[in-house]
């Protein structure tokens, strides 16, 4: 219970490392608010966390609106009374090199992926700082930190929640604040068959790519939300500003 009396908003809660994230968190003793744009999908995650035996709550919300991430704080201040720990999580990706990539998909993974990073962050700072407390923890990628082929717009994206990562740290440190993100590698979640649909692979080539990795596999949802749950925890207590690696060794060679 290294969560217990905290509460947990998570966008992107419905699937893949959010929903995961979201089942441990109430595991572990937080009341859980999740997001995302799914109602369907978003009555299956809130039921995972009722049965971990927490309380949850489903705000159908798109991270590129301030309106809906300001709409998503002040519900989860309604339902809870506090909010302690905020869970960037939403994202895309698509597979295109920057001759290949068209212009509104350049802006709806920038948009998502790092203006909805900023914009949850801005709403969720000001309860943080009254509270002098909080933990923000970013979900970016291996691919924020090294490049990554076809994938001019996500690997740029990403790069910006690390560094938007730092800067928060600095900024809001004094004020009890910490900011960290984790970095995965390949998981498996629903992005990945379709990365591997848009690339023209099949599912059983895609998988030979990650057998190169020193651990030999793609990773699991549940592994991600172990390193967002060390985070969140005490036991990351002298943590912020950094980057936390889960890709199975793919960024070490």
């Amino acid at each position: 219970m290294r969560l217990a009396g905290k509460v947990a908003l998570i966008t992107g809660g419905t699937s893949g490392m959010g929903r995961a994230t979201a089942a441990l968190f109430a595991k572990e003793g937080a009341r859980v608010a999740i997001t995302g744009r799914d109602e369907v999908r978003g009555r299956v995650a809130l039921h995972e966390i009722k049965g971990a035996g927490s309380e949850g709550i489903f705000i159908r919300a798109d991270v590129r609106s301030s309106d809906d991430c300001r709409r998503s704080v002040e519900e989860t201040l309604r339902a809870f009374k506090r909010l302690d720990i905020l869970f960037n999580n939403a994202g895309v990706f698509f597979p295109h090199a920057v001759p290949d990539c068209p212009e509104e998909e350049w802006d709806l993974t920038v948009d998502i992926n790092l203006k909805g990073t900023f914009l949850m962050s801005k709403h969720a700072l000001p309860v943080m700082i009254a509270q002098k407390s909080g933990v923000i923890i970013n979900n970016s990628s291996g691919w924020g930190l090294v490049g990554g082929d076809a994938a001019a717009a996500y690997c740029a994206s990403k790069g910006g929640v690390v560094l938007l990562t730092k800067a928060m740290a600095i900024d809001h440190g004094r004020q009890g604040i910490r900011v960290n993100c984790i970095c995965p590698g390949d998981v498996d979640t629903p992005m990945l068959p379709e990365d591997a649909k848009q690339r023209g692979m099949t599912w059983e080539e895609y998988l030979k790519g990650a057998a190169i990795r020193p651990l030999g596999r793609i990773g699991q949802p549940e592994e991600i939300a172990k390193a967002a749950l060390f985070l969140a925890s005490d036991d990351s207590s002298f943590m912020t500003g950094s980057t936390l690696v889960v890709d199975g060794g793919g960024s070490a060679d």
